[in-house]
């Protein structure tokens, strides 16, 4: 199973073994004992590591004092082997919730003193709601120990360690959030919107050599870990990272901690703090010497996504050196005071980026005021406008804000990035498309029509400082117009054509081929073939033949990059370097989006990347690899996992068959086509029946009645006296009810065989398949990843020309469609339509009073 399965089996069986639990609540328990079980295979990697022999580590205790040091020093805890993770597991039966009970206490008493304040009361949370996981003891030691043999199978190897645990926990961390509503704000930023921020910040962080991160308002530290993980991409050493997160809520607060430290960050590389991010301004100062340890601190990059408009005491806050430039934010809005606590420790170089509802880029008041001096003072950098309802739990717009404290431009770009989303579930979610577009504007600071404009402060300060994005970028559709002259009299208006430029740009000749000008203002198509008149015309092939040249070489390219480097491939960058040398090549490819292409490339980028860290981490053999298919199965109103046949680990079972398996993949085809023939059959004998054959004693008047109980029945006893009586059925009309209950039955007859035949059919096809992957060849092996990573993205990319063609064949049809029936005719249509309901009135009789009412209609209708 790949981490992508192995996360889903694991959300979709808490999720049921939750029961009653509210999903923010039952997350702080299924994540407190992933944790638990990183840490205690974290101590016994690091044991064998120390050469520690299996029965070492079975007498590791606390009363051993220098092996406790030994471990507190290396690890910053230490764990008795009796209330190890594993030891939890191995104790089947006699395990009870006592045992964990002890073992979090001993835990929090063995924290080395030098990590104290990164591990101490992080399992608070988990410890305190034990008791909501049962009414008593019995039961509550079941559903632990349902959860901790579900969570058993999270690989900690030291091939597949901190990715798989990530991911699986950053997995449940997003259903989670969808699950919680308004609650999952307090813990989630959507990953995408994450991403999207983490791309910006890496950009700008991309020379340095050493750099400190920090989010004021951390959540769960998803965020902070993404942008982490983006800017990693750009530095040699990622011990040069350091990472700064405070959290107001407790349970939060931990998540924090606990996804830092899985990511293998060092602790010496984790700061965090539990407490009020605007009420006591931090990271300032030690908690336990906050006056002797007062230093400000300066960071490169500081990000939030802080709760919205929500009230806070600004009382006493005039000389706070974070607000005292700006001002104070509203004490019914803390907005711009996060804004502002995020701006004070960003260092001069560096850049900050914080979410925050719409209303901040135009409401007035003192938000106004501290507006104004952000831009006067020249620290707003640009301004995003996401898609409404892409937050679980709210449905409002958000944008995020990128300041930095210097800058050479006095500009600002404001990206109305609120179109570009799919819908999923409930809510609005990015592509990998639309981000994109997003990071390139940003970063090359373009003017883009309908989505980015570089707006000058002189601009904003003529619209009195209101950012309000609708302002400066309108990314509405155009309102469609009509053309009264052509309305009334036909023909197409030559502006609406002309709205069509980019296509006569790319195609110059094309727009004479296709219309011809009626009037100075009005033209008619000149084809009655309009895709014929498109597609065959010397434009529109070169276009098709410009881009054909320009990606002609890119499987060989793919190749190259992923399968002769295969074992070497850098899964983190490898999307950007494929990208960059599919928008190098569509540079001399106009018209086409080069989007929409990025999106071709991610949507099976996701699958290969899958694929290369499993080969990556597990070796070559994996791609030989057939495990057993586990599904859920319902039995007593219970689900159970069974195996139903096999499935590759890499391979796909059809993708195989169709590459060396052809001519048995065939041969079960041919019998399922069959198959579905003979079920035709029996419904055209059915439909062929008369009533009074449907009204039959032994024929119900459904197709799968006239077979069960026609064959079954009727058939047999029919035939049997027919036999009696020495009738064959060729002495039976071709069209008679007898005849057509022999044919039934023969159908039955045939359809029973072919049944058993299909599903030996297919075992010994499945079995046949698993026995070729095992004993595939390496040059097999490279043909069938090629088939799988690379045709699929190259065959798609070869459709872009089609779709942007068949785009432009659909306008222009619209166009000649739009104007092709005239206000006259629709008149002349309606009166002949009036004139023919009133003839066929005039032949409708009834009393005096319902031909008044008839009379009057048709007075009406003229």
């Amino acid at each position: 199973m790949n981490k992508q399965q192995l996360a889903a089996k694991i959300w979709e069986s808490a999720n049921q073994m939750r029961s009653k639990i509210e999903a923010n609540e039952y997350k702080d328990y299924i994540l407190g004992f992933i944790f638990y079980k990183y840490l205690s295979d974290k101590q016994i990697q690091f044991a064998k590591k120390e050469e520690f022999s299996d029965d070492d580590i079975k007498n590791l205790s606390e009363e051993d004092a220098d092996t406790t040091k030994h471990f507190q020093d290396n690890l910053g805890y230490f764990i008795a082997y009796k209330d190890l993770f594993s030891t939890w597991i191995d104790m089947g039966k006699d395990f009870n919730v006592s045992n964990v009970r002890d073992a979090l206490s001993a835990f929090s008493r063995l924290i080395s003193p030098n990590h104290k304040k990164l591990f101490d009361g992080i399992f608070d949370t988990l410890q305190t709601g034990l008791s909501k996981l049962g009414d008593n003891a019995a039961s509550q030691s079941k559903a632990i120990s349902d959860l901790i043999h579900l969570i058993k199978a999270i690989p900690m190897d030291a091939k597949q360690d901190y990715d798989v645990l990530g991911f699986i926990y950053e997995y449940l961390i997003e259903k989670f959030a969808a699950n919680a509503g308004k609650k999952a704000g307090e813990f989630y930023t959507p990953f995408e919107v994450s991403f999207l921020m983490s791309e910006i910040i890496a950009h700008h962080l991309k020379d340095k050599k050493e750099i400190q991160i920090y989010d004021s308002t951390s959540g769960s530290g998803s965020l902070l870990i993404n942008i982490g993980r983006s800017v990693s991409k750009h530095i040699e050493d990622k011990a040069k990272i350091k990472y700064y997160a405070q959290e107001l809520k407790k349970n939060t607060y931990d998540l924090t901690r606990m996804n830092l430290v899985m990511r293998g960050i060092s602790p010496d590389n984790i700061v965090t703090r539990n407490g009020d991010t605007l009420e006591e301004d931090w990271p300032f100062f030690e908690e336990n010497d906050p006056i002797n340890s007062y230093n400000a601190l300066y960071v490169d990059a500081v990000v939030s996504n802080p709760p919205y408009s929500q009230q806070w005491d600004s009382s006493n806050k005039e000389t706070d050196p974070r607000y005292a430039r700006f001002g104070l934010a509203p004490k019914t809005k803390a907005d711009y005071a996060f804004l502002l606590h995020d701006l004070y420790h960003v260092k001069p170089d560096g850049i900050m980026m914080i979410v925050l509802p719409h209303g901040v880029l135009f409401r007035g008041g003192e938000e106004g005021i501290i507006r104004k001096k952000l831009i006067e003072e020249n620290h707003i950098d640009a301004i995003i406008g996401l898609p409404a309802n892409i937050f679980f739990g709210t449905g409002i717009p958000t944008t995020i804000i990128v300041l930095k404290q210097k800058r050479p431009n006095t500009d600002v770009l404001i990206v109305d990035a609120s179109k570009g989303f799919i819908k999923v579930g409930k809510n609005n979610k990015l592509r990998a498309s639309d981000i994109k577009k997003c990071v390139d504007a940003i970063i090359h600071r373009e003017n883009l029509p309908k989505y980015a404009k570089l707006v000058s402060r002189e601009e904003i300060r003529a619209n009195d400082y209101n950012l309000n994005i609708p302002r400066y970028v309108d990314s509405s559709e155009n309102a469609e117009s009509w053309d009264i002259y052509a309305t009334m009299f036909g023909g197409i208006p030559t502006n609406e054509i002309d709205e069509l430029y980019p296509f006569w740009q790319a195609f110059p000749r094309l727009r004479e081929a296709l219309f011809v000008a009626t009037s100075s203002h009005h033209a008619q198509l000149n084809t009655t073939e309009i895709k014929k008149e498109i597609t065959q015309h010397s434009d529109v092939k070169a276009f098709v033949e410009n881009f054909n040249a320009a990606f002609a070489n890119f499987d060989t390219f793919l190749k190259d990059e992923l399968l002769k480097n295969m074992m070497a491939v850098n899964t983190s960058n490898e999307e950007d370097v494929l990208s960059h040398a599919i928008f190098e090549r569509m540079t001399s490819v106009p018209l086409i989006d080069k989007y929409e292409a990025y999106q071709l490339l991610n949507d099976n980028w996701v699958h290969i990347a899958v694929d290369l860290e499993i080969i990556q981490t597990e070796g070559f053999e994996a791609t030989r690899i057939v495990e057993p298919n586990m599904v859920m199965k319902k039995k007593d109103g219970k689900e159970y996992e069974v195996q139903e046949g096999w499935i590759g680990r890499i391979m796909p079972f059809e993708l195989v068959q169709q590459t060396y398996l052809q001519t048995e993949l065939d041969a079960l085809k041919a019998t399922e086509e069959r198959l579905a023939n003979i079920t035709a059959e029996f419904e055209a004998l059915f439909d062929s029946l008369t009533e009074e054959d449907k009204e039959a004693d032994t024929v119900n008047e459904t197709k799968d009645g006239f077979v069960a109980a026609a064959v079954a029945k009727e058939a047999k006893q029919f035939l049997t006296e027919s036999k009696k009586k020495g009738v064959r059925q060729e002495g039976f009309e071709a069209d008679s009810y007898e005849t057509k209950i022999c044919t039934a039955n023969k159908l039955f007859t045939e359809e029973k065989a072919l049944k058993k035949e299909f599903a030996t059919q297919k075992n010994d096809l499945h079995l046949l398949t698993k026995a070729t992957i095992e004993q595939l060849s390496d040059v097999q092996v490279y043909h069938l990843l090629e088939y799988k990573w690379i045709t699929p993205l190259v065959k798609e990319l070869n459709k872009l020309p089609d779709v942007l063609i068949h785009q432009l064949t659909t306008k222009v049809q619209a166009l000649a469609d739009k104007y092709a029936t005239t206000y006259a005719q629709v008149v002349a249509e309606i009166q002949e339509t009036e004139n023919s309901l009133t003839a066929l009135m005039d032949e409708l009789t009834g009393n005096e009073f319902d031909i008044q009412g008839l009379n009057e209609f048709k007075t009406l209708l003229k």
